[in-house]
């Protein structure tokens, strides 16, 4: 015969749950592809994702939705300044007001529907991505300038600023983003 659990059952269950999203952070494992001369610690993206083209002058409004949100409850899974945010929904939220695509939730999903930016040329707004749990682009974050970014850590954490020179953060970069579309170049 098969019993109900019990209290204790329930609540180690519950502890069992927390502490995987804990260890989970907040992101999902991206689908690589090794390209023959790509350097290992610069993992590729699946394209099954449109590259999202948001209007540049979107930068500034997203930077500046960014900083009011420091200081708001990390949750795992979360996207709203009353719910707490994710890394993810953290960037899900400060964007969505910028076109009318529809936007990616996970880390991976971001990497994928965006555009690597080259070495020097980051711009306020643009996606910073990290290697935080042994996956690539399991963390990300929005560059603010000045070497500093906005993003959500992790459990028991709130939404804050570091620095991508921080001794945590410079050995997990993984590199920059952009989900805005490139200025055109005249010719």
């Amino acid at each position: 015969m098969k019993t109900l659990p019990t209290f204790s059952d329930r609540r180690h269950v519950l502890i069992l749950g927390c502490a995987t999203a804990f260890l989970a952070g907040c992101g999902t494992p991206v689908q690589r592809t090794r390209p023959a001369a790509s350097k290992p610690s610069t993992p590729t993206v699946s394209r099954s994702t449109p590259q999202l083209a948001l209007d540049m002058s979107g930068r500034e409004a997203a930077v500046a939705r960014a900083m009011m949100v420091v200081n708001t409850p990390y949750r795992y899974g979360g996207n709203t300044p009353d719910g707490g945010f994710d890394c993810s929904g953290l960037v899900q939220y400060v964007l969505t007001d910028l076109g009318n695509a529809r936007l990616p939730r996970s880390t991976s999903q971001w990497a994928a529907a965006s555009a690597p930016v080259p070495e020097g040329a980051m711009q306020r707004g643009d996606l910073v991505f990290f290697n935080t749990s042994g996956q690539p682009f399991s963390h990300m974050g929005i560059y603010v300038g000045n070497g500093q970014f906005v993003h959500a850590p992790s459990s028991g954490g709130t939404v804050r600023k570091d620095s991508l020179s921080s001794r945590y953060f410079a050995s997990r970069y993984l590199g920059a983003r952009s989900v805005f579309a490139q200025a055109a170049s005249g010719g």
